[in-house]
């Protein structure tokens, strides 16, 4: 019996229902038609290489063969597929968000507080995460502050993508997608042996495509794709007790994607915009659709993005003994143009955005068992150098708000240039001690250290502003943890944790920001995990709360200048569930449903409406008169209800092969994108379904495809921003994609 993995490998729980074989570790025995085939799942991100169904917290594994055309080929479609995450994009950088916390500042060189990581190792830039999956052999998401192993910027949780590995024996696939909107996808893989102890391992992805939609101005697609990817892979078997694995990837895009799209005015009307002032048109000029996908700009939306890594993991395993040293070396580039003005007339000119990162990591994890304890300790180093700029061309800027001749008051520039060095160091200690045959204790901590060093200059000519912002800061902090893990059986775990989380302290590029102090979190989670392998069910289910202080905020000021502040606590808790189960022989469910309550417990800023009597107002701070109060607001990215449900249904046809029927529905509740809860940034309710045919020969050397995503063409944004006074508080941001569909074809050899 074969069965889809993504439907038992979402649940976070335990060993699950997992007929093949891509994943982890493999089983020997052949499943029947009395027996479910139950195969253990291992879990990297944890530092341990634990079992799933010994791990006391809330994670999913969504398996390598789920990764690619027709399935989750980027961060944002996990969103799909693992409770209380939300991804988007904005100005072409990963946002992402467990349980409400993750990216809120919109400047240069700040950091997510969901930690990405391939094979254990950080990607620091979070405009770097959007680069895509292929070739993987599973992903791991850990829901909740990951502070004693990760320290630094997992105070969301953490995702981490654990490449394919070389073979004994010589294997490989090729994979050929095409879809709707002109869409190609070529991937593929050889491994094999090159010695008795050297094994090898490439795999690369090209993928093109149409724009889902257009520029009006210019003729040029919108949101298109055209990007390739390699990887190439050394296994060294130095020893029964040494292996030496080493990794070189590198990744091009170079297409229109991540532009701005219009959403419409705020609090200006469209025909006192800037870019309508001077004779231009918004999109809503020219169409009557309010889910255009199109844009009207007289600036394309450029991307242009490199990236190379080089990745050498050493592991030594004896007896009770296991040592890991993961050495990584990742460099980033990218350039996005869009234009905030969104109309055809070239009224306020360019928004660049340029970075250039290069960043050194070195871990170290040690970790010792005996029957009835064992200890786990590490040290992490990170060191990158980020050199970046912010250029936005202001024209036109006397005629606007002065109401000057053309060219009285010269056209000026906006700029943020410069660089930050970060320097962060880490040390833990996490012991585990069966106090009881059922009962067991784990308490640790980490201590890290964090210096950044900024050096730069921020120019504004309408002001006549040409400032030095170079700053440097330092901060350290201790993230203890403490588990209680009982078995009420062997089916059955409870569990309890708290733990705290630290965001590190931030220097924007070029920004005369202040610097922006570290934000901390407690959090406070129970949950239980149920497994019946005779049934083929597992269900796990997990309620927390967070004490979350120091949130850094970022947002555009009334000087139309990008500002970061540590403005805010915020109360967070909610509950999740999950669970599978193997129905028939032919037919696997899974489900999940969350509640998140995320609101801001103190909270004062200044607001874009303030006075507008078409918008809602808001109680004045205590403090400060001139700014707003906030509190009770929900936190942006963080919807109240969520929901998914997943079916498979395997068909045996004999000799002739088999098929094999999968769809799958998610909810997501409402969104606001802004913290001031206004209906001109929300994303309202709604509802994504995707569905699969596959069918293989009884060989199972090759299967066809034919799948659909966002089958109801659900127009869905996935970020929306208010802009800067200087734009009029136009509204622009990100779509998720439409309906797409194709046929894939895969050959296993």
């Amino acid at each position: 019996m074969k069965m889809r993995n993504r439907l038992g490998i979402g649940v976070a729980l335990c060993t699950l229902v997992q007929p093949s074989q891509v994943l982890a570790q493999e089983s020997n025995d052949t499943p029947d038609d009395e027996e479910l085939q139950m195969e253990v799942i291992v879990v990297q991100a944890t530092r341990r290489n634990s079992a799933l169904e010994d791990i006391a917290g809330s994670l999913n594994v969504v398996s390598g063969e789920d990764v690619g055309a027709g399935g989750i080929q980027n961060s944002s479609d996990l969103s799909f597929e693992v409770p209380n995450l939300s991804i988007g994009d904005q100005f072409g950088v990963n946002r992402a968000f467990i349980r409400g916390i993750g990216f809120n500042s919109i400047d240069l060189g700040a950091d997510g507080a969901v930690a990405f990581l391939q094979n254990g190792s950080v990607i620091t830039r979070p405009a770097a995460q959007l680069s895509g999956f292929y070739d993987l052999e599973q992903l791991e998401v850990l829901r909740g502050p990951q502070g004693t192993l990760y320290g630094r910027g997992a105070t969301g949780g953490v995702v981490n993508m654990v490449t394919a590995r070389p073979t004994e024996d010589l294997e490989g696939y090729a994979r050929f997608t095409y879809g709707n909107f002109d869409a190609v996808t070529l991937e593929g893989a050889i491994s094999g042996p090159i010695s008795e102890k050297v094994m090898f391992r490439l795999a690369g992805e090209y993928e093109n495509r149409d724009g889902y939609g257009t520029n009006l101005a210019t003729g040029n697609p919108v949101d298109d794709r055209d990007a390739y990817a390699l990887r190439g892979s050394l296994l060294f078997d130095a020893s029964e007790e040494l292996e030496f694995l080493l990794i070189g990837d590198y990744f091009r895009e170079d297409d229109f994607n991540y532009a701005f799209h219009d959403f419409g005015p705020s609090i200006v009307p469209r025909e006192a915009l800037p870019g309508p002032v001077f004779g231009g048109s918004t999109i809503f000029d020219l169409t009557d659709d309010p889910e255009t996908r199109d844009i009207n700009s007289d600036q394309d939306a450029i991307n242009d993005r490199e990236g190379w890594g080089l990745q050498a993991i050493a592991t030594w395993s004896r007896d009770e003994w296991r040592v890991v040293s993961t050495t990584a070396y990742k460099q980033f580039e990218r350039f996005n143009r869009d234009d905030l003005d969104v109309t055809e007339v070239d009224a306020f000119g360019q928004n660049n955005y340029t970075e250039d990162s290069q960043a050194f990591s070195q871990d170290l994890t040690i970790n010792y068992e005996q029957d009835n304890w064992s200890i786990l300790a590490g040290a992490t180093y990170l060191n990158e150098s980020l050199d970046g700029q912010v250029l936005v061309r202001v024209n036109n800027i006397g005629e606007i708000l002065f109401g000057a001749p053309p060219g009285a008051i010269p056209d000026g520039i906006f700029l943020q240039d410069g660089s930050v060095t970060t320097d962060a160091f880490g040390i833990f200690l996490e012991g585990t001690l069966e106090i009881a045959p059922d009962f067991r204790v784990t308490a640790g901590g980490r201590y890290n250290y964090e210096k950044r060093d900024g050096v730069g200059n921020f120019t504004f000519t309408l002001f006549g502003t040409d400032v030095s912002t170079d700053q440097a800061e330092s901060w350290g902090a201790f993230t203890p943890k403490l588990l209680l893990e009982y078995d009420v059986s062997d089916d059955l775990l409870l569990y309890a944790s708290v733990t705290r989380g630290f965001k590190s302290g931030v220097i924007n590029v070029g920004s005369v920001n202040p610097v922006i102090d570290p934000e901390f979190i407690w959090s406070y989670e129970a949950g239980f995990k149920v497994q019946d392998r005779e049934n083929g069910f597992t269900m796990s289910g997990a309620g927390f709360y967070y004490d979350y202080s120091d949130l850094q905020v970022g947002f555009v000021n009334s000087a139309n200048i990008v500002e970061t502040i540590n403005a805010a606590s915020a109360r967070i808790w909610g509950v999740e569930l999950d669970a599978s189960l193997a129905v028939t022989d032919a037919l696997s469910l899974r489900g999940f449903v969350t509640y998140l309550n995320a609101e801001f417990t103190d909270f004062c800023t200044g607001y874009y409406a303030a006075g507008n009597a078409s918008r809602r107002q808001f109680p004045a701070c205590p403090t400060d008169p001139s700014i707003v109060d906030l509190t009770g607001n929900r936190l942006p990215n963080a919807p109240e209800f969520t929901a998914a449900v997943f079916a498979d249904y395997y068909v045996d046809l004999g000799d002739s092969g088999q098929l094999d029927f999968s769809v799958d529905v998610n909810y997501q509740d409402d969104v606001f994108f802004t913290e001031f809860n206004n209906q001109d940034a929300v994303q309202d309710g709604f509802v994504n379904v995707n569905a699969r045919i596959t069918y293989a020969p009884a060989s199972e050397s090759w299967s066809l495809s034919v799948w659909g995503r966002n089958l109801t063409d659900e127009y869905v944004q996935a970020n929306n921003i208010v802009t800067a006074p200087l734009y009029g508080f136009v509204r622009v941001g990100s779509l998720r994609p439409p309906r797409t569909y194709g046929i894939s074809f895969n050959k296993n050899f």
